[in-house]
């Protein structure tokens, strides 16, 4: 089976492609800390694994992930990665102009850094949007189908906590050689009528939120008894990472069908990034 990611591809196979189709999706993650127990790749992961998972089934090519994302507050542990806002934001835009510029009409960025991105990921395609006449979206793992992935988890916070349940198993899933579940530990977040204190990365499902920028002091300060996990990684399992994997998948798919494939594109200023 021909791959469909557009690194691994000849010139001629992407022409090929586009003579049928023109969608793009854009892997976007992190590099960023997920605790003891989960590599730095974990938010890449996500992004990557929700891309295979609807590719094939769409139709679809997968551009090369991007590894870097915007999480200055993880700078409290060692490894940690981030881009500034604006320059992920402009990541974003040179590589949808130069698919748009190819034949890529629709474009569709899967945020694997859940919500965090979201400012910089969401600005990029309305420009693209507004500036090209394509057809930009931004597909978020964590909300694209948060109500059923939560029905999935037993966490009390829902399960969509950093380095919880959710991304802990859908690690044991995809890659279990990175996961050391025996440094796994949980801690709970969501407290008082404005959920967290901070950034709320997933806001209480039942509950009110206010946006607090969080530094990497506060993360630090926050998270020191896990070690910068907030959740319950400990409940996780690989048959609920593969259970969320279909849902994802499903869910992109769905989205593309309905949305990204029937969306009127009319292309007007289309440049080269330069």
């Amino acid at each position: 089976m021909q791959s469909r990611w557009i690194q691994e591809l000849k010139w001629p196979e992407i022409a090929a492609y586009l003579e049928r189709s023109d969608i793009a999706l854009i892997p976007v993650g992190a590099t960023e800390q997920h605790g003891p127990h989960l590599p730095l790749y974990v938010d890449t992961g996500w992004a990557v694994g929700m891309a295979e998972g609807a590719a094939e089934r769409a139709d679809a090519l997968i551009a090369p992930p991007v590894h870097y994302g915007w999480g200055p507050h993880h700078m409290a542990y060692p490894g940690t990665i981030t881009l500034r806002a604006d320059t992920l934001q402009q990541l974003c835009l040179d590589i949808g102009e130069s698919l748009i510029y190819h034949g890529f009409k629709r474009l569709v960025f899967i945020n694997g850094n859940r919500v965090a991105n979201l400012p910089p990921m969401e600005t990029a395609a309305s420009k693209l949007r507004f500036r090209s006449g394509a057809f930009a979206a931004v597909a978020d793992a964590g909300l694209i189908a948060k109500a059923a992935v939560h029905a999935v988890c037993d966490s009390p916070e829902g399960g969509l906590g950093h380095a919880g349940e959710s991304e802990t198993a859908y690690t044991l899933y995809r890659n279990p050689d990175f996961v050391d579940m025996s440094l796994a530990a949980d801690l709970e977040r969501h407290q008082g009528r404005f959920g967290l204190s901070h950034k709320p990365l997933e806001p209480p499902f039942d509950g009110d939120s206010v946006y607090v920028p969080r530094t990497d002091t506060d993360m630090r300060r926050s998270t020191q008894a896990t070690q910068g996990i907030a959740g319950s990684a400990s409940l996780a399992t690989r048959e609920k990472g593969e259970r969320i994997h279909e849902i994802l998948s499903d869910a992109l798919v769905d989205f593309i069908e309905t949305h990204v494939k029937t969306a009127q594109v009319d292309l007007k200023n289309v440049e080269i990034p330069v």
